[in-house]
């Protein structure tokens, strides 16, 4: 996951959760990677929920987890 990877949920109400995953700040071998959690409904600026950094292994199963449990795909970036 060395490049930006989104994943969204649609919402009832017309918008989105998303969880967006990017490499750490200064790290070019993605050791780290910050993952955001927050929601967005158009025309609204979108909703930072939580923020945090992981090593890469635990993105990973963040990721499968969201995808198999949670409900969320694969995403273009929404903003």
């Amino acid at each position: 996951m060395p490049r930006p990877f989104w994943l969204v949920r649609p919402r009832a109400d017309g918008g989105c959760d998303y969880v967006s995953f990017l490499p750490g700040p200064g790290t070019p071998s993605a050791a780290t990677i910050e993952m955001r959690e927050g929601c967005h409904l158009p025309p609204q600026m979108p909703l930072l929920k939580r923020r945090m950094w992981l090593p890469l292994e635990e993105a990973e199963a963040q990721r499968l987890r969201l995808q198999e449990e949670g409900g969320y795909r694969r995403s273009e970036p929404l903003f």
